[in-house]
């Protein structure tokens, strides 16, 4: 059983429905970025992934940790995670978990903080984190495919669907640069997720967007249905594949001076 946290249902709302299609239609993120993340800690014994949703980032952090504890307030995402030896996954809220104190080398934070009470999980991060310990949190913002594409694209995300996005996205827009992120920073390079897609499998990247939930349950419709012909007539052939890219912004912080 899943212990309901102060952001349970606006994180539960948005992504408890189609875990699996989640899983199936969201980019996977480079190992470069895991590569870079993990070079930061001394120790690789064990990694907290919080707000972990299907376990992508988890998967990946553990071919480079000994342990990796991944926790979510979705327990539909969690049912769909991959299974691994060394990976523990846990319905917590982020605010609040079972870690021991001082015992995490690295927490990781994907496409989830600003889901978060920040000043709340800034207080759990500092418990559990070891005086060496990092933190590294993520987005990726709109992708490109090509011009004609990203305009219909971009249409259907500000004027289309903008008015149901949560107030948390805006920081995406942002690129993670107006979150609150109280930790020495540690300079990152640039990193971009790619995906090869056909035009069904873009329209179900949309269907995993939380705004498109909200303009159904308000509408009773979905909103796609007002840019598929467009989709279509820009995009040829329906069998044929598309790179779709998109960037990412991180963010790396030392948590607590080394002793």
């Amino acid at each position: 059983m899943c212990t309901p946290g102060e952001n349970t249902l606006t994180y539960q709302d948005h992504f408890a429905e189609n875990s699996s299609q989640y899983l199936e239609h969201r980019p996977q993120y480079p190992d470069e970025l895991f590569d870079f993340i993990t070079s930061l800690v001394p120790e690789k014994t064990l990694v907290w992934d919080c707000g972990t949703g299907n376990g992508q980032a988890a998967l990946a952090l553990a071919q480079r940790f000994k342990q990796v504890v991944a926790s979510d307030i979705n327990q539909a995402q969690l049912d769909v995670a991959p299974q691994k030896a060394n990976i523990e996954y846990h319905c917590w809220p982020a605010e609040k978990t079972a870690l021991l104190d001082n015992s995490v080398d690295l927490i990781t934070v994907a496409q989830a903080l600003h889901w978060f009470d920040l000043e709340k999980f800034y207080q759990e991060v500092k418990r559990v984190a070891k005086p060496a310990g990092v933190i590294a949190v993520w987005c990726y913002s709109l992708g490109k495919i090509s011009p004609a594409i990203d305009k219909i694209y971009r249409d259907f995300y500000f004027n289309i669907v903008g008015e149901y996005w949560p107030m948390e996205r805006r920081y995406i827009d942002e690129k993670y640069q107006t979150i609150l992120f109280p930790f020495t920073r540690v300079p990152t390079p640039q990193f971009t997720l790619q995906k090869e897609l056909t035009l069904q499998q873009l329209i179900g990247y949309l269907n995993t967007w939380s705004v498109v939930k909200s303009y159904q349950k308000q509408h009773h419709a979905n909103p796609i249905d007002l840019i598929y012909r467009q989709l279509v007539s820009a995009w040829g052939s329906s069998n044929d594949k598309k790179i779709m890219q998109w960037p990412v912004h991180l963010i790396c912080g030392k948590i607590l001076p080394s002793i």
